[in-house]
């Protein structure tokens, strides 16, 4: 059987090798800490700090706002006066020049009145007539009286000559209520203007038959300084406005008239300013809006009837308010309103807005923002809340002033 062989085992061999590889572990770990000392520093300071975004401010300042609303509607004549002739006969003479400013009593068309002369002579004869008759049975009235006491007529021929008397004077009365209305009858065969203002056109001319109370006009007078101006405006609005009156968080304007400014239709604001001055007490069903009047003065005739206007209107006051710019406002995905302040540490601080109205550029803002804050309005888009922010430069102060639009442009 032949002799087995052992080999002999190298156990020095594998301590060798281990010992190579933690050498050349310790020879990279060297190496690696002989490099830059700059990329070692930031190794230890860890991320670089996040860059601050240059933004633009403006200091809010509380302020009482103004709140006007701005409505349009139409001008109308303050009267007009449709001219009708009161008596039947023939247009005998056109007295006045179309278009022209006439005054109340100035005479318009003269219609020919030989029918109504004659009338008004017999009525007078007729009451010449009477009031001798009645003489007669009141003196006659008169001598009964005397004989009746001695029993020279009986007193049954007393009282028939007391009622002649009476009869007679009653005769004279109507004559003369006839002669009044053959009068009357004359004088409005002389067609005048019943107030002031300017005539149009005449619809007839000299030689026209026209009857009395007839429908045709013959001319239409508009008195037109001043001017009515009526406005619409819905009936939430209004209500609206009542209610923020009640709550407080509308001044009211108080209990004088309520001014009112236009604006033409060419876009010129008119240098007269109106007045208002009553609501309509009902709402339109069919639209839900409410009609406001305003009085404007108009001596040139400047706003004709018909003119389309738009009329500015104090409806109260926002007291404390801010005014912040459109711009500095965004709104989130469900429509609330926010803006950006600047943090004491220097940060972009988020508010959550409540807005009221606009007002030329700016929105009035009642809850959300406060005095003395700084309102980012530039670089919104690369803001997000407690982001560091920089500021490059302050805008001016925003401040109160007369308001330019009303509740419905904050929507």
């Amino acid at each position: 059987m032949p002799a087995s062989y052992a080999l002999p085992v190298q156990k020095h061999s594998v301590k060798a090798g281990v010992a190579a590889v933690l050498s050349l572990a310790l020879l990279g770990a060297g190496l690696s800490g002989c490099g830059d000392p700059q990329s070692m520093a930031q190794a230890q300071e860890g991320p670089p700090a996040q860059q601050a975004t240059p933004v633009e401010t403006v200091m809010l300042e509380e302020a009482s706002v103004e709140l006007a609303q701005t409505l349009s509607g139409r001008a109308s004549a303050y009267r007009i006066a449709e001219i009708r002739p009161q008596v039947t006969g023939l247009i005998e003479e056109r007295i006045f020049t179309e278009g022209e400013e006439v005054t109340a009593g100035d005479p318009l068309y003269r219609i020919e009145n030989t029918d109504y002369r004659a009338a008004l002579d017999s009525a007078a004869a007729s009451l010449a007539r009477a009031q001798a008759t009645a003489d007669v049975t009141r003196q006659q009235a008169a001598r009964f009286e005397r004989l009746v006491e001695n029993n020279a007529v009986s007193q049954q021929q007393y009282d028939e000559a007391v009622a002649a008397a009476r009869q007679a004077e009653a005769d004279v009365a109507m004559q003369q209520a006839a002669l009044k209305t053959a009068r009357t009858n004359l004088d409005r065969a002389i067609i005048r203007a019943p107030i002031d203002g300017q005539i149009g056109r005449s619809t007839v001319t000299e030689g026209a038959l026209v009857t009395q109370n007839q429908a045709q006009a013959l001319a239409t007078v508009h008195q037109l300084d001043p001017v009515y101006v009526d406005l619409t405006t819905s009936s939430s609005d209004l209500l609206a406005w009542r209610r923020q009156m009640a709550e407080g968080r509308m001044a009211a304007t108080g209990e004088g008239k309520i001014p009112v400014t236009i604006t033409l239709e060419d876009g010129t604001v008119y240098d007269r300013e109106g007045e208002l001055e009553f609501t309509e007490v009902s709402i339109d069903d069919r639209a839900g809006t409410v009609v406001i009047r305003a009085t404007v003065p108009n001596p040139d005739n400047y706003i004709l009837p018909g003119s389309f206007v738009r009329a500015s209107l104090p409806v109260g006051e926002y007291e404390n308010a801010i005014l912040a710019p459109q711009a500095a406002v965004q709104r989130t995905p469900k429509g609330e309103a926010f803006a950006y302040v600047v943090s004491p540490e220097g940060t972009a601080e988020q508010r959550m807005l409540t807005v009221e109205a606009a007002r030329t550029g700016d929105w009035i803002v009642t809850s959300g923002l406060s005095e003395g804050e700084e309102l980012i309005v530039s670089g919104l888009m690369m803001l997000r809340p407690g982001a560091p922010v920089a500021v490059a430069s302050d805008a001016a102060p925003q401040q109160g002033g007369p308001s330019g639009a009303g509740p419905n442009a904050a929507n």
